[in-house]
């Protein structure tokens, strides 16, 4: 279980080297549980920049994945049968009106 932590914390500064990386100091990436080559997210919000582990965004998503299914008040199964609809609606937009293989 992770422990909350406040909505905005300054950690620390740091600076862009030659190569345009940035260093996340040891204590955070442990913090953190963050290795070589964790991969972050990258956001823009006006003229800052908000870094964040992939994996704490896919637990993000998560979460507002299960809200919105728990709020629509249908169950679990009916939101799977329409699985296969929905599938074929997004592959049609991403890759045309084709039919793909099944």
């Amino acid at each position: 279980m992770t422990a909350h932590l406040p909505d905005v914390e300054f950690l620390t500064s740091t600076r862009i080297g030659e190569k345009g990386q940035l260093t996340v100091p040891q204590q955070f990436r442990k913090d953190l549980g963050l290795g070589p080559g964790a991969p972050f997210a990258v956001l823009r919000v006006g003229s800052g920049l908000i870094l964040l582990p992939e994996r704490e965004r896919f637990q993000q998503l998560c979460h507002a994945i299960s809200a919105r299914l728990v709020g629509s008040g249908r169950p679990p199964e009916r939101i799977l049968a329409t699985l296969p609809e929905a599938r074929e609606r997004a592959y049609a937009r991403h890759y045309g009106n084709s039919r793909r293989k099944k």
